[in-house]
């Protein structure tokens, strides 16, 4: 596995020439944006932890930018691309911090979310806002109506005196695409209440994001984090998400957001701890096919004898609430680690004839140290469904873990990162590449493959496993993830 070789240079706004191209089977890469904040409390020129959404033949990707050790960024950057990724324009957002605004009271903002309304015809990115004392007081949701190409002062979704323990973290939004549903154009966001044990929380806008209901948990009051709302055709909305009780859980709506029912265990976790101080956890990755089955992944060691390193495991669904057994979707030798996965569905497809492209982060060696782990970019697919999977693809790496950035909870590439497709039926994953860093400046930003990804025919046929035995117990500790 060879090292990536830079060949090209980031024009302003417009990435044109700017390519790394891999030796051995590494794809072509194109860098789509670049750290430009030089703020001494945070670190440089670093670039986190991805979201994309497409619609047509657009593309949009959110990340953190200027990472800070101990919580968030010095901004949220955004990608866009309106021709399937042959050309990204980018930036950052306005408004969110004093970084670009001096009348912003915050200093960081994390958790970037990107979706589309195509009722409404706009997109929408939602992100969370620190206070000094690294509280965050509300849900921002940033507009664009041109497309992706500008972006407007964020909005406050959240009001603070919706009740007296206020301090948020994991937020994620989708909004109903889909003509035919009786809730065409709501919008859903997601996120969790640490101050009150991480209590999942539901808001809905019908209005193209400008103003959100006040906030709602669901009929069991569920505790969680990392919630990935998702729309079927008929308007139900099925929220999986990371439950406190090491499971993988879900809840649904069946009535545009008005409420949320009981959640659902779709499976426990069983995770290997990833070596090398990374910061990772079995956050899930959620996506829908046309005909509204929804499909999820996260990092599991249950197919490893002695739990010695992750496979990416899925479980799929077509009502919310009963789940398959879980399934393995990587397939390589036993001492690999998979972890951090990003899926996505290609929404002209769905049932057994599904086209699913899966990005994820790996170790060669998962018995590796800070000093010797060596970090790559994955992708596996299948074009059935899921019942077979290509061999895995190294996109991107070696790379090593003091090339990251250092947070209070470990080197950090992100919680999640994410793939889309294009209208062509192609994989546009978003991943943070690292090369050495030059002197006190990381070199830390985000690429995508150049001319996106073709998926082919899978040689490994799926395996299941039952339900696996909770690695540590259960917890009802709350935790954050900013």
């Amino acid at each position: 596995m060879k090292k990536l070789v830079p060949a090209g240079a980031l024009a302003a706004g417009l990435v044109v020439a700017l390519s790394w191209t891999a030796l051995a089977t590494q794809a072509a890469l194109t860098q789509i944006s670049s750290d430009p904040f030089t703020n001494p409390t945070s670190n440089h020129r670093t670039e986190v932890e991805p979201d994309t959404f497409s619609f047509g033949s657009t593309v949009v990707s959110t990340f953190q930018v200027g990472r800070f050790f101990n919580g968030g960024s010095s901004d949220i950057g955004f990608a866009t691309s309106t021709n399937n990724g042959a050309h990204f324009t980018n930036g950052v957002l306005p408004g969110l911090t004093f970084q670009v605004d001096p009348s912003s009271p915050y200093e960081r903002v994390s958790d970037a979310s990107v979706a589309f309304d195509a009722k409404h015809n706009v997109w929408l990115i939602s992100s969370i806002p620190l206070r000094p004392n690294l509280v965050v007081p509300t849900v921002f949701i940033s507009r664009s109506t041109d497309g992706g190409q500008s972006w407007g002062n964020p909005i406050s979704a959240v009001s603070a005196t919706y009740t007296s323990r206020v301090d948020l973290d994991k937020n994620w939004t989708v909004c109903d695409n889909t003509p035919t549903s009786p809730f065409f154009g709501n919008c859903y966001t997601e996120f969790d209440n640490f101050a009150q044990i991480d209590l999942e929380q539901m808001i809905t806008s019908s209005d193209g994001g400008l103003t959100w209901s006040a906030p709602l948990a669901t009929a069991d009051t569920v505790h969680g984090l990392g919630g990935q709302p998702l729309v079927q055709p008929n308007g139900t909305v099925v929220v999986p998400f990371e439950s406190l009780q090491n499971t993988i859980g879900s809840f649904t709506s069946e009535n545009g957001g008005a409420s949320w029912d009981a959640s659902e265990k779709i499976s426990h976790v069983k995770d290997h701890p990833v070596a090398g101080n990374l910061r990772t956890s079995p956050l899930p990755s959620a996506e829908i096919d046309g005909a509204g089955r929804v499909y999820v992944a996260w990092q599991d060691c249950r197919f490893s004898t002695g739990c010695k390193a992750n496979d990416i495991v899925f479980s799929t669904s077509t009502d919310g609430k009963a789940w398959s057994t879980a399934a393995r979707a990587t397939f390589d030798s036993p001492q690999v680690d998979h972890f951090i996965p990003g899926v996505a569905v290609d929404k002209s497809t769905s049932g057994s004839g599904a086209h699913i492209a899966l990005s994820f982060n790996f170790y060669d060696n998962a018995d590796c140290t800070v000093s010797t782990c060596q970090l790559h970019e994955g992708f596996v697919s299948s074009t059935d469904g899921g019942a077979t999977w290509t061999s895995t693809s190294d996109l991107a790496g070696p790379m090593l873990v003091t090339w990251l950035p250092l947070t209070s909870q470990g080197f950090m590439v992100g919680d999640y990162h994410s793939t889309s497709f294009d209208s062509r039926g192609a994989a546009h994953p978003v991943f943070a590449v690292a090369t050495a860093p030059n002197g006190s400046l990381l070199n830390e930003a985000m690429f995508t493959p150049t001319s996106g990804l073709s998926l082919g025919g899978g040689s490994n046929a799926t395996q299941v496993a039952g339900d696996a035995t909770p690695s540590g117990g259960s917890t009802s500790t709350a935790t954050t993830a900013r």
